[in-house]
């Protein structure tokens, strides 16, 4: 079996997210089998299909695609000489997490069998708040709203308003209590039966970081999430050494050689990677065993779209240093809908496990055909 074209399918429709509109690259490695295996990665997609028509393709055409190893191997030398930590990267991700879609439909079976198989009968998760509640002014009908959808974990940003003021570079005692109101009012409310972690995006000054994680020790959070920026990891190190609270971190970091000062210096305590950045399938799994030698959890990422939304569930069920994988209730409720062929939503705050083969999805049929998809395949047909 050989590789006979990269195809990928630009949407202009996404999501939005602190940050801002975000939209999908969707990628399809085809196959003279007639089989094809669907990945994908965000949050810009001209840039991110630009490398892999330009950079990806050329390695790939003609190559045996169950050489997942030596495929990820060659394309990261294609792309590293002018660094790879960026849309080079999410490239790679796409296509990696698509050949490994594709190997499981040639052996007929989900993707999590070809990592190890089942490592648990249901996956644990949390819901992170892009909600129709706000959690800033209805905090406690968002924390209801979720347990009687049986979700019993949650992440919120109450800081961010505080910081994009700040700059992130001091805070007064009254906006510390007014950044602590919604997990303090969720506490008091419905006491231990809702988990909340806390999510900083990186916009902290040391000091700032820890003074909130000072104050935040009597109202217990799940964890502290990317409190600081992620250019100086040695800096973590001594937030960790200044609270209790377990530090969550991070998205943004991308291969096991980003992830190995962080796990080194003692600081994390729970590992983030996103599928479809850090290197996809291959490179998840390795800053998972990499975590697991100092027995540290991993939590995957998952705010991109629905394919994303499947390859997180198939490495929660594989991986055995699972804490959660994170989901959005309003991404799988509403806003993946009639964009690939299925959908799962938890139950009683676990998903099951995910279907095959592969990932178990398509895109649906209307998707290649929308006005809002921008279809490039290499080679050209």
């Amino acid at each position: 079996m050989r590789i006979t074209a990269v195809e990928t399918i630009q949407f202009s429709r996404g999501v939005t997210v602190h940050a801002g509109p975000i939209r999908w690259l969707w990628v399809r490695i085809h196959t003279d089998s007639g089989l094809s295996g669907l990945g994908e990665t965000y949050p810009r997609p001209r840039s991110e299909a630009a490398v892999i028509h330009e950079a990806l393709a050329p390695v790939l055409l003609g190559r045996d695609p169950s050489a997942i190893d030596r495929l990820w191997t060659d394309m990261f030398a294609a792309v590293s000489y002018s660094g790879w930590g960026g849309a080079e990267m999410r490239a790679i991700s796409a296509v990696d997490i698509a050949l490994w879609d594709l190997a499981g439909k040639v052996l007929g079976v989900p993707a999590y069998q070809l990592l190890g198989g089942a490592a648990r009968e249901t996956i644990p998760t949390y819901n992170t708040c892009y909600d129709r509640i706000d959690f800033l002014t209805e905090p406690v009908r968002l924390a209801r709203s979720l347990m009687a959808d049986g979700i019993h974990a949650m992440k919120i940003w109450p800081f961010d308003p505080v910081a994009l003021a700040s700059g992130g570079q001091r805070l007064t005692p009254g906006e510390l209590r007014q950044g602590l109101e919604p997990l303090r009012l969720i506490r008091q409310e419905v006491g231990d039966e809702m988990e909340v972690a806390l999510e900083f995006h990186g916009y902290w000054s040391l000091p700032a970081a820890e003074q909130i994680a000072r104050a935040a020790e009597p109202l217990a959070p799940m964890w502290l999430e990317e409190m600081l920026p992620q250019d100086n990891l040695a800096a973590y190190r001594e937030l960790a050494a200044a609270t209790r609270i377990p530090l969550c971190l991070s998205e943004r970091l991308m291969t096991r050689w980003q992830y190995r000062e962080l796990i080194e210096n003692r600081a994390v305590r729970i590992a983030m990677p996103d599928l479809a950045w850090c290197g996809g399938f291959s490179e998840a799994r390795r800053i998972a065993d990499l975590a697991s030698l100092l027995y540290v959890p991993v939590a995957p990422h998952n705010c991109g779209g629905p394919v994303l939304h499947f390859a997180s569930l198939h490495f929660g069920a594989a991986v055995r240093n699972l804490h959660s994988v994170e989901s959005v209730r309003r991404h799988y409720g509403e806003e993946y809908d009639g964009l690939v062929t299925a959908m799962m939503r938890p139950c009683e705050g676990t998903f099951s496990l995910p279907p095959g083969p592969g990932l178990g999805i398509e895109l649906s049929p209307g998707v290649l055909e929308s006005p809002d998809a921008l279809v490039e395949r290499s080679p050209g047909s």
